[in-house]
Order: structure tokens, then C-alpha cells, then sequence
């Protein structure tokens, strides 16, 4: 099976060509370093792509802009895959106010450009368009919260397992990145209903694991463990450091998507996160980093919040795991704590 990768030098996309190549599918990959056009240095991803090339012998990597209609038609004309897997994306909540025209030709248009591209050369492949659960945008926190001493918690049986898919993403202040990433996603609902493609959008939580290239702006985990590694001062926005996420490891998102493509439905969503199991608010996040790295975390607070960020946020699995029975999350946070720990460690 040929199976076309977008941002595949990215955490999810490099995680996903890895899965698939030693399952012995052709890989193709699209990236062309735009991380480190948007953060710097610090979100260049190149030591991955060397890492792929070095992993996969016969790994195909495409220099090309996902913006660039074009270039990306002929390309997927020439492959023709039997599967696609959209992770490329401007990803940071918090950078997108700033290059809004930017984000929103990444973020939605490049997803149109691969969509078109599938419908007109591989109509019946399955695509996976990795979504984010900031399409709920700031609504969740209207949902009645319990404070304890370390973390906030949904106060309303409702929300007991979490955010399900049914939740509204209406009358809620997004963000400029929540607003481009619902135009891709219901685009792809949208191809997978008009045009009976078998698409889906994966809704994720605070996805994570060793080969996130962390910045300040996007990657929660690993630039908290990267700050405390390096000595440097973590920030924390608001909430009194007690907002909460939910982290799920790049290769259990792999394994989902291995799931997908061998029984693809059409137009369908899903919440796709650690569910309340695999979640932390940022002051037990520090904790877990410190019993790992056994170095005392720095951080300073800040009392403003992000503008439309989550105050307490984990994903429902219920869905998932009835359409999906055979899936199972194999790493626990504390397991991808440390598993991020020791990369970083290894290449300071």
C-alpha cells in the first residue's frame, strides 16, 4: 500500500511513516520545514527528517508546500495513494493571531488543495485529517468546574468521561488557529458526505511523544520537560496552573489510524486524546517531569490566560471505542513523561 504523509517530519506525521513503513507499506512524505518558518530554530525539524531517511531506506520525501495547489495535484496524480494522512499544519493557538493569513492558507486551504487532489486521482483511499480540539474553542468552560488542589475537574455528571464529539463548537471565542482548523475540518466532513469519500477528522488533545519538537507556542509536554532539562523558565498562563489536558503518545494516534484505514467510514469525527486517564493539569505535569529528570522545575505565572484556551479539557473515548473495539492506549502519561525525558536528554 502507498501511503501519502503530510507534515511528515512532524511529531504525528514521522510518527505515522515509522508505523506504517514497518508494517512494509511505500511511504511517501510531504514537508517542507515550515515549523521553523513559524517558531525558529527551535521548531526546525530536519534532525527528524534525517531520522526518517536513516529509519526507511526507501522513504519518499517531497519538498513541497501544501499551499501550492498545483504542485500538490500533480503529485498525488503522480502517486495516486491508497491512503492519506493530513497532519501538516500551522499549529500554535498563540502564533496564528499574529500571521493570520498564513495560518488560515495552511491550515484550511492547504487541506481544500488535498482534498480536491484526492477526489480527482484516489477517490477511494481514506483520509485522516489531523484535527484539533480547539474547534470546541473556549466553550468547555462553561461546563460547571470543581477546583481541588492541583488541578480543576468538570463539576457536572454530563462530562464525567469527558468531551464527547456532540459538543457544540458555536458561540464560543476560538482563536484565530481554532477558526482556520473548523474550516478544514468540516471541509473533510463535508468531502466524506457530499462526495461519499471515506474521510475523518481526528479531534486531538495534547498530542505528544520523544520526537515532538517543542516550542514555547505549540507542544505542551515536551517544551514544559525541554524548560526543565535546560533550566529554564517555564510560563504558565492564567488558571493558576491548574488547567488540565489530556496527553496521547504520537504512536498510539498511529495505531487509531492503522484502525481507520482497515474499516474507513465516511465523514466521520472523533475525539482522539488521553481521555481522563492520561490527563494532568500543568503543576502535576510538573511533578511527573521532576520524579523523571530528578532536576526541580522553574517556572513563573503569569495571571493573564491565553485568549480561548481550556481550562480543564479531556477527551470522551466512548465513541472511539465502540466503533473501534480493538483499539486500546498503550502508553500511560507517566510511561511518555519519561520517554520524552530521555530523548531530550540525549540530545542536549
Amino acid at each position: 500500500m502507498k501511503i501519502l504523509i503530510t507534515g511528515s517530519s512532524g511529531l504525528i506525521g514521522s510518527e505515522v511513516c515509522l508505523y506504517f513503513s514497518q508494517q512494509g507499506h511505500v511511504i511517501h512524505g510531504i514537508d517542507n520545514n515550515q515549523r521553523a518558518v513559524f517558531f525558529g530554530p527551535q521548531g526546525d525539524t530536519s534532525w527528524r527528517l534525517k531520522e526518517l531517511r536513516d529509519a526507511i531506506p526507501s522513504f519518499n520525501h517531497h519538498d513541497l508546500d501544501i499551499r501550492d495547489r498545483y504542485k500538490l495535484l500533480d503529485l498525488v496524480k503522480t502517486i495516486q495513494p491508497d491512503a492519506i494522512v493530513h497532519a501538516a499544519a500551522q499549529p500554535s493557538h498563540d502564533k496564528a493571531a499574529s500571521i493570520p493569513f498564513d495560518d488560515f492558507d495552511v491550515n484550511a486551504v492547504g487541506t481544500i488543495n488535498l482534498l480536491e487532489s484526492a477526489r480527482k486521482w484516489c477517490t477511494e483511499s481514506p483520509f485522516v485529517h489531523m484535527s484539533t480540539n480547539k474547534v470546541y474553542g473556549d466553550g468547555p468552560n462553561d461546563i460547571k468546574l470543581i477546583e481541588s488542589e492541583k488541578r480543576w475537574d468538570y463539576d457536572d455528571p454530563l462530562y464525567s468521561n469527558g468531551i464527547a464529539e456532540s459538543f457544540t463548537i458555536d458561540q464560543c471565542k476560538h482563536s484565530i488557529f481554532g477558526a482556520s482548523k473548523i474550516a478544514a475540518d468540516i471541509m473533510v466532513q463535508e468531502y466524506g458526505r457530499y462526495f461519499e469519500m471515506t474521510t475523518c477528522c481526528l479531534r486531538g488533545g495534547c498530542l505528544t511523544g520523544p520526537a515532538h519538537s517543542g516550542v514555547e507556542l505549540h507542544g505542551f509536554l515536551s517544551y514544559l520537560i525541554k524548560c526543565n532539562l535546560e533550566g529554564q523558565t517555564y510560563k504558565i498562563f492564567g488558571y493558576k496552573g491548574k488547567q488540565v489536558r489530556d496527553n496521547i503518545h504520537s504512536e498510539d494516534v498511529a495505531r487509531f489510524i492503522d484502525c481507520f484505514l482497515q474499516s474507513p467510514r465516511s465523514g466521520e469525527v472523533y475525539n482522539l486524546g488521553g481521555g481522563k486517564e492520561n490527563s494532568c493539569s500543568i503543576l502535576e505535569a510538573f511533578e511527573s517531569c521532576q520524579e523523571h529528570s530528578g532536576k526541580k522545575q522553574v517556572y513563573e505565572y503569569l495571571e493573564d490566560n491565553r485568549i480561548g484556551d481550556h481550562i480543564c479539557y479531556y477527551s470522551d473515548l466512548s465513541k472511539i471505542n465502540a466503533h473501534y473495539p480493538d483499539f486500546k492506549i498503550e502508553h500511560s502519561l507517566s510511561d511518555t513523561i519519561m520517554q520524552i525525558v530521555q530523548a531530550q536528554a540525549a540530545r542536549v
